[in-house]
């Protein structure tokens, strides 16, 4: 009896790909994110990737949302202000896919969104009677350069600024108006600065932290 010898790179290749490895996020804003990771391996090679999302932190079903030919995708259209966890697999010219990545989790910026910019707080520590927050993140979300941005917030009742760096800042109030400087204001599209940031004293007790923050650029 003849045997049937297997053809190279066809349908008896049953051996998946690896797993993508090191997947991370970068250059979130209200609307979209940018993924890369290692590439995979495999006996006969890589034909593409999958890209893979789900909504929140947790829970939900991670569905697909694009396809790659490289070891990077861009996630656009997304929600402001909204949580999202990613996986990426991988596929042969025979349709194996690979195990999934590693998850990965970003947060849209929002709530600080008028006209050509962003502005995303991160709290880097606080105490009783007082905190930081560094980096104030302002990010140019529109398809041109700015060269300048207004960032504003409200401290809540009795809350005093009592330092800041790397903006031109005011305050009427509560409202604080924070202005660029000159070696930071202009930005390319997508681009973002973390230089901003401020301290801020509170009575003790007081857990609250500022909020109603917003950007423009002329």
């Amino acid at each position: 009896m003849e045997l049937l010898q297997p053809v190279p790179g066809g349908t008896n290749d049953t051996t998946p790909p690896t797993a993508p490895a090191g997947l991370t996020a970068s250059g979130t804003t209200a609307g979209g994110t940018n993924l890369s990771w290692t590439a995979s391996t495999d006996d006969v090679g890589v034909s593409g990737y999958d890209i893979l999302r789900a909504p929140g932190a947790t829970g939900g079903t991670f569905a697909q949302a694009g396809t790659s030919a490289t070891t990077s995708f861009s996630d656009t259209g997304l929600t402001p202000s909204t949580t999202y966890r990613y996986q990426v697999r991988a596929r042969d010219a025979a349709g194996n896919l690979s195990p999934v990545s590693d998850t990965v989790q970003v947060t849209t910026s929002g709530g600080g969104t008028t006209g050509a910019c962003t502005a995303t707080p991160t709290v880097q520590t606080q105490w009783g009677t007082g905190y930081v927050i560094q980096p104030l993140t302002v990010t140019n979300t529109s398809t041109s350069t700015i060269n300048g941005w207004t960032v504003t917030f409200t401290l809540p009742a009795g809350h005093t600024l009592t330092g800041s760096w790397n903006a031109t800042v005011t305050t009427s109030g509560q409202t604080v108006t924070a202005r660029s400087m000159s070696f930071n204001g202009t930005l390319a599209p997508g681009a973002g600065t973390t230089s901003l940031g401020f301290q801020a004293g509170r009575p003790g007790g007081d857990t609250a932290l500022p909020s109603g923050y917003a950007c423009t650029s002329p």
